[in-house]
């Protein structure tokens, strides 16, 4: 049984867990600053932890229904997507039912908290149920921004400063917002590199939307300069200046955002690696698998706003 659940944290991408953990780090930290309950915070971690499972093993599903269907789409996502399912480790009825289960607990943890800090848990739990479910609709539709912005935004931050305070903040609100468009720069690098195997398949992004890879390219930094701006802001309406620590992340997105250029002219390209790359998990496999170049520029995404979230947290410790 132990082996199996392991087995499906692998499939559920657990790798990106770090996004969800560090995103709920920075409302605890602010939530616990007001007064709030430990033990419902950690409970509410672990709820997102498994929506958040669920809804990769979700995008899954629907896409392994695209890519059967499409013999060369299929073959162009040999080493990573679906790979449990077209190695027959798995059926996607077992797909099915993993998603349920981890919908389940979340629900679970979602009812408790419902009777133990407020009604409002079950309008957030809605939400987030909807998005999770509907994820890859959202994706498939060019919307996946949007659900990743909610999801991770104010929904993630409001829901748990609600279940451990009781209450709602309109500082808050700025704060999960200038963090929800810094943890959706990982999702859009992502789909900047799929922008030719997506506009093979058809399949509508944000990304493919604004035509060329080089205004795609260009677009993320919107959200960067954005998530800038309200952290800025937060800093001089809190009087907390600590928060322009997250500032220190500047060089890195710039670093990123060339190589985001050399991968969009040559997908082979596999920079020289320094010591602010890391951590680069299962690095030597995937250095194996000739998946290397895209997965350095994603993992280095994702350090960036763990980074940016660490030293958000910083700034509300000491502040």
């Amino acid at each position: 049984m132990l082996k199996k659940f392991i087995f499906w944290l692998k499939c559920a991408r657990l790798y990106s867990a770090p996004i969800t953990i560090f995103s709920w780090a920075v409302i605890f930290i602010y939530s616990l600053k007001a007064g709030g309950n430990v033990f419902y915070g950690i409970l509410a971690l672990i709820g997102m932890l498994f929506v958040h499972l669920a809804t990769n093993l979700s995008d899954d599903y629907f896409d392994y229904k695209v890519l059967s269907k499409d013999e060369k789409f299929f073959a162009s996502a040999k080493n990573c997507k679906c790979a449990y399912l077209k190695n027959n480790q798995a059926t996607i009825t077992d797909l099915r039912n993993t998603i349920l289960v981890f919908l389940g607990i979340g629900g679970i943890i979602g009812a408790f908290l419902f009777f133990a800090a407020g009604k409002y848990v079950a309008l957030l739990a809605i939400i987030g149920a909807i998005i999770a479910v509907s994820y890859p609709k959202f994706s498939l539709n060019g919307l996946g921004e949007i659900a990743v912005i909610i999801a991770y935004g104010p929904l993630l931050f409001e829901g748990v400063y609600y279940v451990m305070t009781g209450k709602f903040s309109f500082e808050v609100l700025i704060l999960s917002f200038a963090c929800a468009l810094m943890t959706n720069t990982i999702l859009y690098a992502h789909m900047l590199m799929d922008f030719d195997q997506d506009e093979c398949s058809h399949k509508k992004t944000l990304c493919r939307s604004l035509k060329t890879k080089t205004n795609a390219l260009n677009f993320i930094l919107v959200f960067y300069i954005i998530s800038f701006l309200l952290i800025g802001y937060l800093s001089f309406r809190t009087h907390n200046y600590l928060y322009l620590l997250t500032f220190l992340t500047i060089p890195m997105i710039i670093d990123l955002y060339f190589h985001l250029k050399s991968y969009n002219e040559d997908k082979t390209y596999l920079p020289k690696i320094y010591p602010w790359h890391y951590p680069l998990d299962s690095w030597e496999k995937i250095l194996k698998s000739g998946d290397a170049p895209f997965y350095f520029r994603f993992l280095y995404s994702r350090n960036i706003m763990v980074l940016f979230m660490f030293l958000t947290c910083i700034a509300i410790i000491f502040g």
